[in-house]
């Protein structure tokens, strides 16, 4: 059935383009001949030149450009809809079933460890230690350099839109895939500690393409080079540039100027004083940020990730204790949603599916549990046990989706504004002006200065990954990776005045791409994390 929707959808596409060619052959010779024969009789009655052919000449362009315009436009839709079908499928049913039975195999082989040593890994990150004779960064600064690629607008944004889709049982589903993906996360965060290796420049570095080749065998290295490139991709044309820095950019604009009453022509389009002054200041700090490496990258992730997670959740925490007497109707509604309660008989089995897929879909993007992302900053560790690193490690899917994604949820739930017709951050936007004590502006230059550290921060930790990932493939190469750390830039700098909807389309679908690996991996070396998390385990005993 899907096979032959498709095939009307495309032959209905040639169609139109089809009667488009027809109009452009009919048209198009009349005129061209009345221009042509206008100047014939210009040239024999030495008629002024305006007196026909300019009128003519407009017309001509007129329908060329009409026509060729149309053709372009249905092209760009075709192409569109081909990147949305494909990135449907990506993260379709078989994607988010995988990742979820990857983690719920690790949750047992653990015996629920992500529950029962959950105090021990935030013992251990309080105490930012580093214990360990290689390494670059201490543990903490290895979580908050994964946090601020991980911590995004997905987590403003993405719930919402979960929500408006799937109704708020899909924050429930968050839940469910933060509870399993928390033991993925430890794991790959394990095995990237386990099998680091050290550059010829003595800074140590791991991830997925390590842990493959390394832990899987030589003959596994092709899939290792296709996890590199896969996040490269990702980081220099999707997620890590051109979407965040649009994001910034258009959440001031938003702010400041929405009404485009300052704006300048570039590049043949009119654009808003707001965003080309916002997007000149953020590349400039983003260019001072990367060119100083992963210690600089970590330095400031320490200092903005904490005060932009503790922001935002402290704004949330505002408009729940202002709504506190709608908190357990708003728990009741996402539990009913969540299996279907709410709707009606024949259609609740359908209610549930949509709330599941949308809602473990977003959990698993914002969190990057199973994705291999996260693993590349765990390696740069200071800590001799890998599993130590692990425990750290998870509690980035705790506070990414069991605590930011929830206050997010939580909010749009109790002001109703999922349902009133809003998306995106809009549904956001609208839960902040009506649930804080503030007036509507204060309230939306909050939410703003919240997406533009979200932001910023994940084009500083993609830096640092795809950076990573391009490393494996082309070797220890200074100058390689600094010209592409002014090409990173350069991409930053463009990023405002681009069209990112194909580009977001073609992110996800590389991003998605990547846990393929990874969950490969995950699932053929799941014997050397149990092992390294009994030997943990078992030493700490001995020391008590």
């Amino acid at each position: 059935m899907y096979n032959l929707c498709y095939s009307g959808f495309v032959v209905n596409k040639i169609r139109q383009t089809g009667l488009l060619w027809r109009v452009f052959r009919q048209e198009a010779p009349k005129v061209y001949s009345s221009y042509y024969n206008c100047l014939s009789l210009r040239q024999k009655d030495r008629a002024p030149k305006s007196a026909c052919s300019h009128s003519l000449r407009k017309k001509s362009i007129y329908y060329t450009a009409t026509v060729s315009g149309r053709m372009r436009g249905n092209m760009l839709d075709t192409i569109s809809n081909f990147l949305g079908k494909v990135d449907d499928f990506v993260w379709g049913l078989p994607l988010i079933i995988l990742i979820l039975a990857t983690g719920i195999f690790l949750t047992i082989r653990l015996k629920f460890l992500q529950i029962t040593k959950l105090p021990h890994g935030i013992k251990h990150m309080l105490a930012n230690e580093k214990s360990g004779k290689d390494g670059e960064v201490s543990s903490f600064a290895a979580l908050c350099t994964a946090l601020s690629a991980t911590i995004g607008t997905g987590n403003i944004v993405g719930v919402a839109t979960a929500l408006v889709a799937g109704g708020p049982g899909a924050l429930f589903w968050m839940w469910i895939a933060a509870l399993v993906g928390t033991a993925t996360k430890y794991s790959e965060c394990l095995l990237a500690v386990k099998f680091r290796v050290k550059a010829e420049d003595g800074h140590i570095i791991g991830g997925p393409f390590y842990y493959i080749e390394n832990g899987m065998g030589k003959n596994w290295k092709w899939l290792a080079k296709i996890f590199a490139f896969l996040g490269v991709c990702v980081g220099l044309f999707g997620i890590g540039t051109f979407t965040q820095i649009n994001g910034i950019t258009s959440a001031v604009h938003n702010f400041f100027d929405p009404q485009n009453a300052h704006t300048i022509q570039l590049f043949g389009m009119d654009y808003s004083w707001s965003i080309v002054i916002s997007g000149i200041i953020l590349t400039i700090c983003v260019a001072l940020v990367i060119i100083g490496g992963l210690k600089r990258i970590s330095s400031v992730a320490q200092v903005i990730v904490p005060f932009m997670a503790i922001t935002y959740v402290l704004s949330c925490l505002l408009i729940l204790i202002f709504n506190f007497r709608a908190i357990p109707s708003a728990i009741v509604t996402i539990v009913q949603s969540a299996f279907g309660m709410r709707a009606v008989a024949g259609g609740a089995l359908g209610a549930v599916m949509v709330a599941a897929q949308k809602g473990i879909a977003r959990g698993i993007f914002s969190n990057e549990a199973g994705i291999g992302s996260a693993p590349i900053a765990a390696a740069a560790a200071q800590i001799e046990s890998p599993a130590q690193q692990g425990l750290i490690s998870m509690l980035g899917t705790v506070i990414d989706t069991l605590i930011i994604c929830t206050m997010t949820g939580l909010t749009i739930v109790i002001t109703g504004t999922w349902n009133i017709g809003l998306d995106g951050v809009d549904v956001t936007t609208k839960a902040f002006q009506e649930g804080l004590p503030f007036s509507s502006s204060v309230a939306s230059f909050i939410l703003m200065i919240c997406l533009v550290f979200f932001a910023f921060t994940t084009i500083l930790g993609w830096d640092y990954y795809s950076e990573r990932c391009l490393e494996y493939l082309v070797g220890q190469k200074p100058k390689v990776l600094k010209a592409y750390r002014w090409l990173y830039i350069f991409c930053v700098f463009i990023g405002p005045y681009m069209t990112v909807k194909a580009v977001w389309t073609i992110a996800d679908i590389f991003n998605g791409l990547m846990a393929i690996p990874n969950l490969i991996a995950l699932l053929a070396l799941n014997g050397v994390v149990v092992a390294e998390t009994k030997k943990y385990l078992d030493a700490r005993t001995k020391k008590f």
